[in-house]
Parts: structure tokens; sequence; C-alpha cells
């Protein structure tokens, strides 16, 4: 439908359209007053998102130039000053086991029911943004605060919430500053999909949560800020924050947001924005995965230095992941914020008890690391993790709901260690080509059906993982990487042999009928468009969503 409607943004009324398959209830979710909202956060915001989107270009170019990146010096006074984020909430104090997961139904309850401090309600790397996802997940969200959600599955199990005081705290993910809702055009330009996911929920639940705060403070619109290059993004999420809460009435500061550092960039800024956000700011997390992209994305073409062995050799005591857990835990602490961990991904399997009992040992000793290097707190993918993750950081908080009074290692962190990818040690194999290729082609298969966390190989895999396997291939053919375990060399051809291979094995394991209906041949021309062309694709998502309809 297209709609003529003032957003307080201008003198010129925009011309809205809203145009999509249908959505039960969506008219609960796209009412007048809420897109108004959206296109006043559009119309206010629209040109500054498209500013910083063309710096990230300009920036990667300057990395690409140097071959190398520093801490900013035009910022130092930042790093070198005396200051702190404001108190986190007494929702947000406690976060010592984080779930995530997409907003379907059925894990609404599941993530709630947990026992996870907090679920990361994710419009982001976990959801694949079909219009059905993004707005069935507002639904879903309103029906889960107004406790009349439930869920019975094909097989006829039910699924129920359990009562308002053994629920997960809601902190949502909207997408990327990158990415676009193309199903709300205002005067013909998409709106952001950060806008979209964000206006949405906060328009529909900042002052239901906040009201619901009066007898259960564990709520209020709490927020995670995904793919920030720098700490001018995070001052634009500050505005929308403040301008946000003026529209509504809503008290300034009353939005906390915790800030993913998944890429390099921000890595070298993580000081600067939680300045930018301090009144809004509640931590920084570890985003380990899409950080591994981040650095083979802007990295890719600055030398042998920067090739990024098999994904699975590559683990948080590498020594350039290490520095960055440390500077993670130095910069949070100092500033009095939350340091929250990396995700724990591993889908415990109820039929092979040796393999689970492994990589529960794995599990573990990641927490215990995270929790014994001063984190407050840390990410798992499954419920069956929660137990594992809470008893690491139950052993090193006790009684105390975080760890901020420590601050952390006092090693100092360089950028020559940040950026040590090459002691990491580990080779590039065959064996890791392949596995790239089955968890790339896998994962954006299911994508494109619309799932946006995916279990492959008893993981959970979302967009970071792919992200990872497609940019490795990029970056081990560009550099004429020769394969450890084989001698032979990683080019397009071997990658499209594979890519044939994993097919035919993909067709044997699931059958004529079955593999005929998925959507297995575009899935490899998008994996092969993401991982072979000759320009670098910024995100898969991208060429990915005009597939989605």
């Amino acid at each position: 439908m297209a709609t003529d409607q003032g957003s307080g943004g201008g003198t010129a009324a925009p011309v809205v359209t809203v145009a999509g398959p249908r959505v039960p209830r969506a008219e609960e979710v796209l009412t007048p007053e809420a897109v108004s909202f959206v296109v006043g956060l559009h119309r206010a915001f629209e040109g500054r998102r498209q500013e910083l989107l063309a710096r990230r270009h300009t920036r990667r170019a300057e990395i690409a130039q140097a071959g190398t990146l520093d801490f900013l010096p035009e910022t130092a006074e930042i790093r070198a000053a005396d200051w702190q984020v404001a108190e986190a909430p007494r929702a947000l104090q406690d976060r010592r086991v984080e779930i995530t997961g997409p907003t379907d139904r059925k894990m609404v309850i599941n993530a709630l029911n947990s026992g996870a401090k907090i679920w990361l309600a994710d419009f982001e790397d976990a959801t694949s943004p079909t219009w059905q996802s993004v707005v069935s997940g507002q639904i879903n969200l309103i029906d889960a605060f107004e406790g009349r959600i439930d869920f019975t599955s094909a097989q006829g199990k039910e699924y129920k919430l359990k009562p308002a005081g053994e629920l997960a705290t809601v902190v949502v993910r909207p997408r990327g500053w990158h990415l676009d809702e193309s199903h709300l055009m205002v005067d013909g330009v998409p709106v952001a999909g950060a806008l979209f996911d964000f206006g949405l929920y906060f328009f529909h639940n900042a002052k239901r949560l906040l009201a619901k705060g009066v007898e259960d403070p564990n709520s209020g619109p709490y927020f995670y800020l995904p793919k920030t290059e720098s700490h001018l993004e995070a001052r634009l999420w500050n505005d929308v924050f403040t301008h946000a809460q003026a529209q509504l009435g809503i008290p300034h500061g009353t939005i906390r947001a915790t800030v993913l550092i998944e890429t390099i960039m921000a890595a070298f800024e993580m000081d600067e924005i939680l300045y930018e956000l301090r009144e809004h700011a509640a931590g920084l997390n570890a985003g380990r995965w899409d950080y591994l992209f981040s650095i083979v994305k802007n990295f890719r073409d600055a030398g042998e230095q920067y090739i990024l062995p098999d994904r699975n050799s590559v683990g948080m005591t590498s020594p350039f992941m290490a520095a960055y857990a440390r500077l993670l835990v130095q910069t949070c602490h100092k500033r009095g914020a939350h340091a929250i961990g990396g995700m724990a991904a591993f889908i415990p399997s109820r039929k092979d008890p040796e393999v689970n009992a492994a990589a529960l040992e794995k599990v573990k000793a990641d927490k215990d690391r995270e929790a014994g290097g001063g984190f407050d707190g840390s990410w798992v993918a499954h419920p069956d993790l929660v137990p594992v993750a809470r008893a690491s950081f139950d052993a090193v908080l006790g009684e105390h709901p975080n760890q901020k009074q420590n601050p952390g290692s006092t090693e100092p962190v360089t950028a020559a260690q940040l950026l040590d990818v090459a002691g990491a040690g580990g080779s590039c194999t065959e064996a890791g080509l392949q596995n790239a290729v089955a968890v790339g082609l896998r994962y954006c298969e299911a994508w494109l059906r619309g799932l946006g966390a995916v279990g492959i190989f008893n993981m959970m895999e979302d967009a970071a993982t792919a992200e990872i396997s497609r940019s490795q291939i990029w970056q081990w053919i560009h550099n004429g990487v020769v394969l450890a375990d084989t001698g032979e060399k990683a080019t397009a051809e071997l990658v499209r042999t594979l890519v044939s291979q994993e097919l035919a094995t993909i067709a044997a394991e699931l059958g004529d009928e079955v593999y005929a209906a998925g959507r297995w041949a575009e899935a490899r021309e998008l994996f092969e468009q993401v991982s072979l062309a000759e320009d670098f694709v910024d995100f898969l998502t991208l060429p990915g969503y005009a597939l989605l309809g």
C-alpha cells in the first residue's frame, strides 16, 4: 500500500510506501503512528547514514594503502581522560550468561525460559530478513511482553512461558547500518533496516517496558549494536536514541546499548565508542566471528602476514585474539562498562555422547578463560549450554553481579599485537577449504529459505561464520595460497569443483525430492559470487537480500 504522511522532519509530506507479502497481524505493528515514527527517524538520519557508509569505503581504501591500522591521534585526549559511562540499570547489572537467537515464536519462548540472564533477540545475523521474519518478530516480542505467547510444534509439543520472574531480560539487536529495508520506502528511498527494527520495537515497547518495570525491574528498552566501524557510527546511534526518547517523552538515558566490537576498526576505537554513547552505554561485546571476517575483509590484499589459516584453528588463545580480548576488558572496566565475551556456538547432541563430552569440555575451557580474564558474562547459542557458562562465571563472580572492579590484565595492548595474524600459526589446507565451502554453501541455502540461525555439523552458524568462510576463500585465491595438505594452489576452479562435490554430497544426504525443493542452485550462485568475484563484495547479505523476495 502507499500512503502520504507527514513525519515532522520537514515541510513537505513524504510519500511513504509499505509493500510486502501479507503477514498475519502486520497491522498491529505497522500502525500509521508507528510507521510515521520510523519515517521521522529516516528523514532525520538517513543523510548521515549514507555519509558514514561512504566513509567506510574511504577508510577501507586508506587501510589498503597503508597495510596497517593504529589508534586515532585525534582522539588521544578521550583515551587519556578520566570518565565513566552511566551506571547500568538493575536489569543489566548481572549478565553472566546471555543466549542469542532469532525472534521466531519458538525461539522467543525457549530463550526467555532458558535460565540465561539476557536474551539477545536478534534481527541481524541470526535472522534472514524476509518481510515475514522482521514483522512477525516484532509481533512475537510484543506478545511475549504481554504474556500471551505460546507455540505448538508440528509434533504436538507445546511451548509456554515460565513465570515473569524466571524470564531472561530482552536485549534487541537491530540490523547493521549497511542494510536496507526495501519494503518500507520514503520518497522512493528504502529506510535503514537498523531504523526499521529499532524504531518499531522502541515505539511499541518502550513505554510498555517502563510500565512493567514498576513491578519487574528486569525490563527496559535495551539494545545490541552490530557492525559498528567507528565512533562516528556510535555517535549516530546516540543521536538516534536522543531523538527517539524525546519524540516519545521517554527520559533521556533510558535506552541502554551494548556495542559489538566485531570489526577491526572498532577495536582501535573502543574508548571512543563508549564515550560517544556514555549516557546510553551498557558495555562492549567480543563479537569474535565477525571480528575475524573484518580482519580478512580489510586486510585481504595487504600481504601474506594477514592470511587467516583454517578457521577452526584460530581461537581466543591465538595471540591477536587474546590481545583483542584483553583490550576489551581493560577498556570496559576502566570506564565502568560491562565486558561481554564471545559466542559458544556448539549444539549439544543427544545421540553422540562422546562428541558431546569433548565439545562441552571445550566450551567449559572457553568460558573459564573468559571469566578468569575479567569478562562479566558471555554468550551461548543453545539452552543446554547455559548451565555450563553459568558454572564458569559463578566460580569467579560468586554472589557479585559482575567484576567491573577487576581492571583485567595489566599488560598494555599495542596496535602490532592486534594485527599479529601471522602469530596465530596454523596453516591453510584443502580440508579447511572444503569446510569453508560446506558451511558457506549450506548456510546460504538456508538463509535464502528464511533461516538465519542454522545448525551445521553440530555448530550454530549464522551470517558471521558464513562471511568468514567466503572471505577466506577469496583471500586464499587472490593471494595464491598453496594448500599445506595437498600442495595444490587455491584457485577458483578448485573451489567450483569442491562446490559441485558438496552439492552431490548434500543431494545424497537429503534425497532427490527434498533436494529439489531447496534453493541450492541459487545458493551456489550467491556463494560463488561472494567468494570468487574479482571485486570483493562487502557483505554477502547485500546481494542475497535481492534474492529473498
